[in-house]
């Protein structure tokens, strides 16, 4: 089985096993790094960083330039075509002609997805926004591995920057489909997005709870959280129990606490402001609790201000070489997406697990992205908008290019329910309406006055 052509633009993009897979491959290069040189040989990388980058872009050419291939970059917006107006499309086809695999990172959240959609070659997504860093996660999840043995059943720690640390949501995602229980720790007003908690109990059908013992808890000196996600798989069934066994649960101990940095780049003013008041900080005294007692501590990097650098000396300390780690798993991912590897995997109901097959809503009218900086917003001139319709009770649409929600106010049917001009009515989306309608006969608009501009009447159901 093989990855070959594949593009990797957010984590569920590769299935439990193929991940496993993944690392299986990863210790084999890392085991023999000086016997790769052959692997890529006569192929081309194009590493395309729009955002300020470190540890990724350079483990990505190190990781072309060990497997035998060769990197070409572009490093700056205002260096690149896209500063005269170019859309991200046509840069994919040019940039595709160039060379064999594009690793993108972009401001937009969803610009990967165009880079995929019309490059012609593997796209590996290196940060998009606020949205997703699946190849972080993958690093992450590796370290894990190697420390832990496996990641099903552990208990881990989301602290700092929730809303925007894009890292942190591809984390949360693959952590909760191998089976981790997450405890989430924000900053003040960086809680995670309500679309991600969403999407942790609807995919991954676990459970978020919030919980007034969590309260009580940083009272008593334990780990204070905002909320937990508890995998389906949790042999404890804390969802079932009382609030008081989230502090039984804590006083075991925490496996891992995974830190992020204020992403005030991404962040309003005001954001950033109340995050400089009350960011939460990491240091050997904060971590002196038995709840802590063999956790491991990991942080994506770069730190600012939220990992103390006494915690540098400390055994439970990971992240450099969560870094370190970076190369081999990345050497793995690219030797995979060009066909030079591939994989044996187990594809059993537990291993094998894929995106959610949900209907399409892509008429290019009636709704609208709400996030600003979605990529379809910033290339509306030909990007359709497009959305998964993810529930019908409230009717929800989520945005392919950046999972944002939206929720319209009114629904209508393309069959006008018996087929005469007369019935062509539009009702509320509160209605039993927006239940009955099929998904391909369905459309949506945000107000009246969209939907009558359109044709459509006020049926009864109009006003709920």
């Amino acid at each position: 089985m093989g990855l070959d052509g594949r593009s990797l633009v957010t984590v569920d993009d590769l299935s439990n096993a193929e991940i496993e897979g993944l690392f299986s491959l990863a210790d084999e290069m890392s085991n023999l790094m000086t016997e790769q040189s052959d692997v890529c040989r006569g192929k081309i990388m194009a590493s395309l960083f729009f955002e300020p980058s470190t540890r990724t872009r350079l483990s990505f050419e190190a990781a072309m330039h060990r497997l035998g291939g060769r990197v070409i970059t572009a490093v700056d917006i205002g260096a690149t075509s896209l500063a005269k107006g170019e859309s991200i499309a046509d840069m994919a086809r040019v940039v595709g002609s160039y060379a064999d695999i594009i690793v993108i990172r972009h401001p937009w959240e969803g610009a990967a997805k165009v880079v995929a959609d019309y490059a012609g070659v593997p796209v590996i997504n290196a940060g998009d926004g606020g949205h997703e860093h699946p190849t972080q996660t993958l690093l992450d999840l590796y370290t894990l591995v190697k420390e832990r043995g496996t990641i099903k059943g552990l208990k881990i720690g989301l602290w700092g920057d929730l809303k925007y640390g894009r890292t942190v949501h591809s984390l949360a995602y693959a952590l909760a489909r191998f089976g981790a229980t997450i405890l989430f720790h924000p900053a003040p007003g960086l809680e995670i997005p309500e679309h991600v908690a969403r999407k942790l109990t609807r995919e991954y059908k676990g459970e978020l709870k919030k919980s007034d013992a969590m309260n009580h808890a940083a009272k008593q000196g334990l780990f204070a959280v905002d909320a937990i996600y508890v995998t389906p798989t949790s042999p404890h069934q804390l969802a079932m129990m009382p609030d008081i066994s989230f502090e039984v649960e804590l006083e075991k101990g925490v496996d891992a606490l995974y830190i992020t940095r204020a992403q005030k780049e991404r962040a309003t003013t005001t954001e950033g402001q109340a995050s400089d008041k009350a960011y939460p900080v990491v240091d050997r005294r904060m971590l002196k609790g038995k709840e802590f007692r063999e956790t491991l501590v990991m942080h994506p990097l770069p730190r600012v201000d939220e990992l103390a650098y006494d915690m540098d000396s400390d055994r439970r300390s990971k992240y450099f070489k969560q870094a370190a780690l970076g190369v081999p798993v990345r050497m793995a991912l690219i030797s995979l997406l060009l066909g030079s590897k591939t994989l044996d995997v187990r594809q059993d109901s537990e291993t094998f697990i894929r995106k959610a097959n949900y209907p399409r809503y892509d008429r290019g009218y009636g709704v609208r992205c709400g996030n600003e900086k979605c990529v379809t917003v910033n290339e509306g001139k030909y990007i359709k908008p497009e959305f998964e319709i993810v529930s019908s009770q409230p009717l929800t649409l989520r945005c392919i290019y950046c999972d944002h929600e939206v929720f319209p106010k009114y629904v209508a049917s393309s069959e006008w329910h018996d087929g005469t001009i007369e019935r062509k009515r539009y009702h509320s989306a509160n209605s039993h309406w927006a239940r009955r309608i099929k998904p391909e006969n369905l459309i949506v608009f945000e107000s009246e006055s969209e939907a009558q501009c359109y044709g459509f009447k006020p049926s009864k159901y109009a006003g709920g």
